[in-house]
């Protein structure tokens, strides 16, 4: 049999095989915007410890339950291959029992876990030929830094900060014994796992240690007794790893292998356990290969109070919120009305259903639809957005020119590409979830973009000095337009598209939009408080036709109710701010024209002060009784929004 010896020739020449273990290190702690504790995030690099920095007390106690003639032979032990070779006897198979540390390093470091016999005298000879070559203390150092302790963690370095955030100089004696009791089976005794198996692996160490004299039996007690406080890990390892990205940001690479700082973290703990539980029942009781993502700001601070990336946030390391890049349908026709509204047109403003072929080039047209090809005739601005008509947000932003909208848009934060053209109004362009919520806050936030923050402050240890991160609010558009546009988009949740939120709105003052994409692929509502704005998506990671009631409305929108229920909770319920610069009157919906007592339904409209009408309704005398406004009729003398839903429907047609 011919053994790899070059293998232990080129251990020889690089000892340490990793960067030394800088000192005073400590990992960096997030907590929640209420002090709770989140998680840690530690470096990702594998350092290496020198045996004077590793406690005496855990060298003796590993020496004790893995090898305790480790001093006394040359490589393998001779009487532990004797009691290994009857247990093998006796079990009918061939065991890894009678290894010894060094034997353990070999395996560990050069060859397979192949349990076979000739592969046991390989490791034999090459522990014979490594203990040649190196000191017993560099053995047990190389082994200490080789090891697997479970949970990720290779090496003790990497152990001692996993399992108690510290250096390895600086364990107790009562976790040196948890941590000596490990290898034999990372996967059930590590400090993590159920606590009968690690304690009892624990007193399997400390009574080896006293039949060896290594401690006393008092000693042996005192360390029983004495409880070890293991760090939990993280709770939402996504957020956790957001909030690394951002520090990486801010500080560049070397601060994670620095470590030494607590961070605040804009997180609300409660409120993120409960936007994963409101995700994960709603999504799943659809579909189980459906996935999800829900974003929630505090509308005056940008605080990212909640981000789940996925359905199972523990488990999926993909952040759907901030990485997946997805068509937002009509959740997108809020920014277009909001910009038409600085551009002269008003809530009251009346524009036609009918379609409107648009010139594509290469002899054909484009007709963007309604759902079911359905027409409505006259409807006001108000209507058409609470129903989500595409035609007239075609034509309306037809109207406002696309170069416009693309600019108006991108002062709230979503970055749009012009040469997408009018497609731009059915939302064909893909956003992050996180793109959108965030474009919404100036619509919620009177007419100022709230920049998403996830880190509030952050303290740094070693020069006990903190850094404020403050909001990042900047005006973008002018505050009547986003209360003008604020009014218009509650009917969506009264009789529009999100209709089955009527009781949440009447409970707390509130806006939103759906959005459904062509062929059912992606479910939106992104909705708003006057304190907080939360948008939710559905779909599929293989984008895929979810059915004809995949809609945003029946989708995305309950996911949406029931976590908001719960923020809203706590919080006093309080009215959008109307700006000076907004005015009321009281038009004749039908006309968008002053009412006259002849009008038979007339609705206080709000309007950018200026923009109001100043003519009376032509259409009807100056007598008649009043009744409160009804939704429109369609060409069949149905009322539209009673069962019926306007989804993003367009496609291309020749003439």
């Amino acid at each position: 049999m011919v053994l790899n010896l070059f293998h232990v020739a080129a251990a020889q020449e690089s000892f340490s095989t990793h960067p030394p273990l800088p000192s005073g290190y400590s990992s960096i702690r997030v907590f929640d915007n209420q002090g709770k504790f989140v998680g840690r995030i530690m470096p990702e690099r594998r350092y290496w410890v020198p045996i004077s920095r590793i406690p005496t007390f855990l060298q003796k106690a590993v020496v004790a339950v893995e090898d305790s003639r480790f001093y006394e032979h040359s490589g393998i032990d001779l009487r532990g291959i004797a009691r290994a070779l009857v247990k093998d006897v006796v079990k009918r198979r061939m065991a890894e029992g009678g290894s010894t540390i060094t034997q353990q390093l070999i395996k560990n470091k050069f060859l397979s876990g192949e349990k076979s016999l000739d592969r046991k005298v390989q490791e034999g000879l090459m522990a014979i030929e490594f203990e040649k070559k190196y000191t017993k203390q560099q053995i047990l150092e190389m082994y200490f830094n080789e090891i697997y302790y479970g949970n990720g963690a290779w090496g003790i370095a990497q152990a001692a900060r996993v399992y108690f955030d510290k250096n390895p100089e600086d364990l107790t004696d009562a976790e040196c014994a948890m941590l000596a009791g490990i290898p034999k089976s990372p996967g059930r005794y590590n400090p993590l796992g159920k606590t009968a198996n690690v304690t009892g692996r624990r007193d399997v160490v400390l009574k080896r240690m006293v039949d060896l004299n290594m401690i006393t039996p008092r000693q042996r007690q005192a360390l029983r007794s004495n409880p070890v406080s293991v760090t939990k890990p993280g709770q939402v390892p996504q957020y956790l790893a957001h909030i690394r990205n951002k520090l990486i940001e801010r500080y560049g690479v070397g601060i994670i292998e620095q470590g030494g700082l607590d961070v605040i973290a804009a997180l609300n703990l409660n409120l993120q356990k409960q936007a994963e539980q409101a995700l994960r029942e709603g999504v799943k009781k659809i579909s189980p290969d459906l996935q999800g993502a829900l974003v929630c700001l505090d509308a005056a601070t940008g605080d990212l109070l909640a981000a789940v990336g996925g359905v199972n946030v523990t488990q999926d390391s993909y952040n759907r919120a901030f990485a997946a890049r997805r068509q937002p349908g009509s959740a997108i026709k809020p920014l277009i009305y909001a910009a038409a509204l600085e551009n002269g047109y008003t809530a009251g403003s009346m524009f036609n259903d009918a379609p409107v072929a648009y010139d594509r080039g290469n002899n054909q047209v484009w007709k963007p639809l309604n759902y079911g090809r359905k027409t409505y005739g006259d409807l006001s601005l108000r209507q058409a957005l609470a129903y989500s008509s595409n035609v007239v947000a075609v034509k309306l932003l037809d109207a406002i020119q696309v170069p416009y909208f693309v600019e108006y848009a991108g002062k709230m934060g979503l970055s749009l590409r012009a040469q997408n053209g009018l497609a731009l109004a059915l939302g064909t362009e893909e956003v992050t979830l996180n793109e959108l919520v965030q474009a919404y806050t100036p619509l919620a936030a009177g007419g100022s973009r709230i920049e998403a923050r996830s880190i509030i402050r952050v303290y740094d240890r070693r020069s006990h000095a903190w850094t404020e991160n403050p909001p990042k609010v900047t005006p973008v558009i002018s505050p009547a337009a986003a209360f003008v546009t604020t009014q218009m988009l509650k009917d969506v949740m009264t009789y529009g598209t999100a209709k089955n939120l009527t009781k949440f709105s009447s409970m707390y003052p509130s806006a939103g939009k759906t959005g459904t994409t062509d062929d059912y692929r992606d479910a939106w509502f992104v909705g708003y408080t006057p304190q907080i704005v939360t948008g939710v998506w559905v779909g599929y990671d293989k984008p895929r036709p979810g059915g004809k009631n995949f809609t945003g409305g029946v989708i995305a929108a309950p996911v949406w109710e029931k976590f908001m229920r719960k923020v809203v909770a706590s919080k006093q319920a309080v009215e959008f701010t109307k700006p000076e610069t907004v005015v009321s009157v009281s038009i004749d919906p039908a006309t968008g024209y002053l009412s006259t007592p002849g009008c038979p339904d007339k609705r206080d409209e709000f309007y950018i002060a200026g923009t109001e009408p100043i003519e009376y309704c032509p259409k009807h005398g100056d007598t008649g009784v009043l009744s409160p406004a009804t939704p429109p009729m369609d060409t069949e003398g149905k009322q539209i929004g009673v069962g019926t839903e306007l989804t993003e429907k367009g496609g291309l047609e020749k003439e």
